[in-house]
């Protein structure tokens, strides 16, 4: 059995998050380490956390696959939820008949959508990238004609906000719900008979089908589950904002995805863990709020992302011992010192 110590990337996403912990309180003079910040973090991480294991599922399923959509298909899945909810239970009278049914129909939208990705790519063909792309225009698309372009206000009831807003022994309940779909999926991949033909898709697609695994069965299931988490952050982010939008949380594909690479999901496919992805979320959420404490603009922040997500593709595709090896070649490589014309090189032993 690997020894946890032994784990390189997880070692390093631990030294990261102590790092950026210890930064914070040494510049808020200790203020960082008040349990109402880290009660608002907690409360602000499950978002990014349930799209980014989006992001990564449908990376580890191999075949340059990714989900882009799962924004967009976050947000629609609110948006319609807040418009048929009202319809079945009033919020006023009913609230918890209201939530259940806003929880019901997002959800439901949430797999309806990620199975059209997985028909789309599994059977006709297409590329994920693209695909998801499209998709992701289509559901931004159908939120806006169903909103006008304006946000949507969520109906009063107290049992939905206490998702997204209430605690659990001091801990947000949209925290709790991450850790929980975090190791329903972690298990997943680890211990069922899905997780290992998943891992084995993405490394050898050909092996797969050898050893009698529907490619096609896979990736629709896959993108399945992607929507299913997806629709799961849209029914926090409406709890917790208490409306929903079309085009809410322009950045977070970005960081979703930033947070997969960081986390050493491979975009070849094969491999993945939960547990790294859980301590890459929280690191950038504690750098977010690091910023904030800075009063960093957001468009350095995208900046900051952006640059992030360049250094972990580039190293987890060459990794430090590669880097060592170009810069060596690069050195012995390099032509000779030229001396100025008509001077000699003098011998030092005379």
């Amino acid at each position: 059995m690997k020894l946890t110590f032994s784990d390189r990337e997880l070692n390093f996403l631990v030294g990261i998050n102590v790092l950026i912990l210890v930064v914070a309180t040494v510049l808020s003079k200790g203020d960082f380490l008040d349990v109402y910040n880290f009660q608002s973090m907690g409360g602000q991480l499950p978002e990014l956390g349930l799209l980014a294991m989006g992001v990564a599922l449908s990376m580890i399923s191999g075949n340059g696959g990714i989900d882009l959509s799962g924004v967009a298909l976050a947000n629609l899945a609110g948006v319609v939820a807040a418009t048929l909810a009202p319809q079945l239970a009033p919020p006023d009278a009913s609230p918890w008949l209201y939530t259940g049914w806003f929880a019901a129909i997002a959800l439901a939208v949430g797999l309806a959508g990620g199975l059209l990705n997985g028909l789309l790519i599994a059977k006709a063909g297409l590329t994920p990238i693209l695909c998801t792309l499209g998709t992701q225009l289509l559901y931004t698309g159908l939120a806006v004609v169903l909103t006008g372009g304006s946000s949507l206000r969520v109906g009063n009831a107290e049992a939905l906000s206490a998702i997204g807003n209430e605690m659990v022994l001091g801990v947000p309940i949209p925290f709790v719900i991450f850790l929980v779909m975090l190791l329903a999926v972690g298990w997943l991949l680890r211990q069922s008979p899905f997780g290992i033909r998943l891992y084995l898709l993405g490394t050898n697609a050909k092996a797969a089908r050898y050893a009698g695994i529907s490619q096609a069965r896979m990736l629709i299931a896959t993108y399945a589950l992607c929507g299913f988490l997806a629709a799961v952050a849209g029914v926090i982010i409406a709890a917790r904002t208490a409306s929903v939008k079309s085009d809410y949380g322009n950045s977070y594909l970005l960081i979703a995805i930033l947070i997969t690479v960081m986390a050493g999901v491979r975009p070849q496919g094969g491999y993945g863990r939960m547990v790294c992805l859980f301590f890459s979320a929280v690191a950038l959420q504690l750098l977010s709020s690091t910023f904030n404490l800075l009063g960093i603009s957001n468009f350095f922040r995208d900046c900051a992302w952006g640059l992030l997500l360049l250094f972990f593709l580039a190293y987890g595709r060459f990794g430090l011992q590669d880097l060592r090896v170009f810069l060596s070649t690069t050195r012995s490589s390099a032509p000779p010192h030229q001396l100025p014309p008509g001077v000699t090189q003098r011998n030092p032993e005379g």
